[in-house]
């Protein structure tokens, strides 16, 4: 499936009738943010699995 620049120009302009010209800034930066914050967590290493199962176990002490 190709997206040309016809289905582009399409695709922004129902962006524009739904959130209007004043929120596209807006939602343009938490766009940004989301995806940097997307990129920070795949880049991070896994957490240890023995203390994400020790945190697991003390949540339930407390519960």
């Amino acid at each position: 499936m190709n997206i040309g620049l016809p289905e582009v120009v399409v695709i922004l302009v129902i962006v524009l009738v739904l959130f209007g010209a004043r929120r596209l800034p807006e939602l343009a930066r938490s766009i940004g943010r989301a995806a940097g914050e997307l990129r920070k967590g795949l880049r991070e290493p896994p957490e240890d699995p023995k203390e994400a199962g020790a945190d697991d176990a003390e949540s339930r002490k407390d519960g």
